[in-house]
Order: C-alpha cells, then sequence, then structure tokens
C-alpha cells in the first residue's frame, strides 16, 4: 500500500475553510457542559460511512457524559499540515487531533502527553510495539486508534509460471530464487524507488531487518553504515539480475497498470491484500512472514488521538481519547477501513481469512526511530538509493552520499 494512497487521499481544502469555527474547545456557560472539538480524516474511505462511525462514537459518549459534547471535523488527507500548523499558530486548533507517528515527533512542543488521561487498563492493552510507536521522551504522545502491517505477499499463479515451489522467507531464499523468475520475463519483487513512494515501506523495512537503523543513539543517521549498505546491496544484486519491476524503479504507476497487478511481477511488501486480491484472486495470495535477514521485521503505521497543549478542557478530551479508543468501540471502525488494532485483545478477522492472516504480523511491525527530519531525510536519501539500482552509484558510495546531504537536516 503506498503511502499517497493510504486510506484514500481526497482532493484538498482551502486553509481559510479548515479553520473556521475550529477553535479549541471550551465550557459553554450556559449549560454547564464542556466542548470538545475534534479533527479527523477520512480513514474509512467510505464518506457515508466513516460520518456514521464518528455519529454513533459521538452520540454514545455523550449519553455516558451528559455535561460534555463533542464536535467533530472530517477534512482530507492532502495539506493536513499545513492547515493545523496555520491553525495551532492562529490558536484555533481543535482539542484532539488524528496524528500518525513522525507528526508527533513533529508536533511534540504543541501536543500533550497523553498517559495521564488514559486509564490503566488502556494503556496496559496496547500492544507493546504500538506503545512504542507513541513514546517520546518517555511519555505515550498519543492515544493509539489503529495499526497496521505490511508483510510479505506473493502471487501463487507467479509462481507457478516461474516454475517455483518455494516461497522466500529470508535475503538469501530470495536472492536463489530470482533467476528462475528472469529466466520467464517475471519480477520477483515491485520495489518502488521512485521519490514519491515512502522509504517506511520501502528501503527501511530492509535496513531494520539487517539489524540496521535511520539514526544512531545519538541523534546522528545510522542508515549509511553496514546495515544500510548491506540492505542496499541485496536490492542492487536483484536489480542487476532484473528481479525488480525496473519500472518501479523510476515512476509509481497506478496500481492496476504496475507488474504486480497484471502478473510480471511475484511479491510486493508495499502493498495491502485488499489493493492486490482483487488483481490476483483471494485463492492467489500467499500473506508470509516478513523477509528475513537478521531479524523478520516490516512497517506498521500507528494512528493516534493526540491533544493539543492550547486545549481548555484537557480532561474531557481525554476522557472521550479513552473511551473512543476502546476495543468496543473501534472494532466496526478498523474492520470497515480494513487496519488492525493497536490493543492486545482478540482478533478482528477471522484466522483463515486475508486480513486474518495478515493480522498475525502485527506485533512483528515497527514505525522506526521518530525524529524532527523523519520526513525530509527521505528527501535525500530516495534518490540516492534510486541512483544505486539504476547502476549510477555503489551501495556504498549512494548511502555516503546520502548521509552527507542529510547533515544540515539534524541541526
Amino acid at each position: 500500500m503506498r503511502a499517497k494512497r493510504f486510506a484514500g487521499v481526497i482532493a484538498g481544502l482551502a486553509t481559510a475553510g479548515l479553520i473556521a469555527g475550529c477553535a479549541a474547545g471550551g465550557g459553554d456557560a450556559a449549560k454547564g457542559d464542556e466542548t470538545v472539538t475534534l479533527w479527523v480524516y477520512p480513514v474509512i474511505a467510505d464518506e457515508a460511512k466513516h460520518k456514521a462511525f464518528w455519529d454513533e462514537t459521538v452520540s454514545a459518549f455523550e449519553k455516558e457524559n451528559t455535561d460534555i459534547k463533542v464536535k467533530y471535523e472530517i477534512f482530507p488527507w492532502a495539506n493536513r499540515d499545513e492547515s493545523l500548523q496555520t491553525a495551532i499558530a492562529a490558536n484555533k486548533g481543535p482539542d484532539l487531533v488524528y496524528l500518525i507517528p513522525d507528526q508527533l515527533m513533529a508536533y511534540q512542543k504543541s501536543i500533550e502527553p497523553m498517559d495521564k488521561y488514559l486509564s490503566k487498563d488502556r494503556k496496559s492493552e496496547i500492544l507493546p510495539n504500538v506503545t512504542k510507536s507513541v513514546t517520546i521522551d518517555g511519555h505515550m504522545m498519543g492515544a493509539p486508534l489503529l495499526t497496521s502491517a505490511t508483510p510479505l505477499l506473493c502471487n501463487a499463479a507467479v509462481f507457478k509460471e516461474a516454475g517455483v515451489t518455494e516461497y522466500p522467507e529470508t535475503w538469501e531464499d530470495a536472492l536463489r530464487i530470482a533467476p528462475k523468475f528472469t529466466e520467464k520475463g517475471l519480477h520477483l519483487f515491485n520495489y518502488t524507488a521512485s521519490a514519491e513512494a515512502t522509504l517506511n515501506m520501502t528501503f527501511y523495512p530492509l535496513l531494520w531487518q539487517a539489524g540496521g537503523a535511520v539514526y544512531g543513539k545519538d541523534g546522528s543517521v545510522a542508515f549509511d553504515g553496514k546495515a544500510g549498505t548491506e540492505a542496499l546491496t541485496f536490492l542492487s544484486d536483484l536489480a542487476k539480475m532484473g528481479a525488480l519491476d525496473p519500472d518501479a524503479l523510476t515512476s509509481l504507476p497506478a496500481t492496476e497498470q504496475s507488474g504486480i497487478a497484471t502478473g510480471k511481477t511475484a511479491c510486493s511488501w508495499v502493498n495491502s491484500v485488499t489493493e492486490l486480491a482483487p488483481f490476483w484472486g483471494e485463492e492467489n495470495v500467499k500473506v508470509l512472514a516478513p523477509l528475513k535477514d537478521k531479524k523478520s521485521i516490516t512497517y506498521g503505521t500507528v494512528g493516534s488521538l493526540s491533544m493539543l497543549k492550547g486545549s481548555k478542557v484537557k480532561d474531557a478530551a481525554g476522557k472521550f481519547a479513552d473511551f473512543a479508543t476502546s476495543a468496543e468501540v473501534l472494532k466496526p471502525y478498523l474492520t470497515e477501513a480494513g487496519f488492525f488494532s493497536a490493543l492486545d485483545t482478540a482478533p478482528l478477522y477471522p484466522a483463515d481469512s486475508l486480513q486474518g492472516q495478515v493480522e498475525k504480523y502485527v506485533s512483528s511491525t515497527t514505525v522506526g526511530e521518530l525524529a524532527p527530519s523523519s520526513r525530509a531525510l527521505m528527501g535525500v536519501v530516495s534518490p540516492e538509493i534510486q541512483a544505486a539500482l539504476l547502476g549510477q552509484k555503489s551501495p556504498k558510495q549512494a548511502l555516503s552520499d546520502a548521509a552527507k546531504a542529510a547533515a544540515p537536516l539534524l541541526k
């Protein structure tokens, strides 16, 4: 699943329109109640269903908390950071807003730690890897709503065409079977080197599988170390074999136009089962563990409700965040959107369903290390990785050049 398609990005809306009427909540002197304002985004692609979920959630909460009112607004994914930054600067931001991990770091100075607002029961239910993903300087900066997982997905029909009967578990497996695909004019992976793709779902999982990290403990970059070179060499070797879809190395084609959809490419760790099943046929989708070098690990995002420091109704907002992130409340939200629970509770999907098979890898995901420069860093690293895969630079040189270009971002 490409980041640009994550949960259905829709057209932008003017900043002025976003901010109108969105000042942080406050009390209603006439009624003696408090009003919590909430900004969310279309996680459920069907607008009517998404609105129905929040209508029902707010209604249920207000019945239990008659002195608190909740007003929510659904905004598009496009330009969401610019709109939120403008609202915060004007002191017209909401009390609660949906954020993902790299945004938690970016807005750290503007958001309130959620630790004291979430109940002990809620905090004890959150999966350890999810808790880590929203924790900065020892504090949870968001109340997790959802998580995702991107394990390895392979098309059984393409394996059959290539005459391959085993599925890769390790990098070594992948390098061994790759020539059997290229001999038939097929590709093993659809690695996307376009700058439009997020490294969280392309290169970073391989870096983590090699035991590496994007940043070092001292805050410097670490992707140019031994693990990073091993990961990029693995990709480069596959590219030289012709085992990576060449179109995906230079562009980001629509899924339906890509080799992964047309039966020319066998496996992906950047797509979701909901994207690929319509093209492959559910019977051909093989959900496999993330590839392994030193460890088997992949990327999974975490969506959370965070509280702005400017909120005047923090206790009320915290109470709603705790309510809205309970397993019972979130189940229809998650299953309709195709995401997974951030809580250690009963599985959401039947074990034999495709989503059920993906769900078991949720605990094998990470968002990586959080840093203020995370997004900007991708902008200087992506071109260098692409250069290596196009044979223009060695893996070591490409990562060294990326580290040099990244240095100003860390100041």
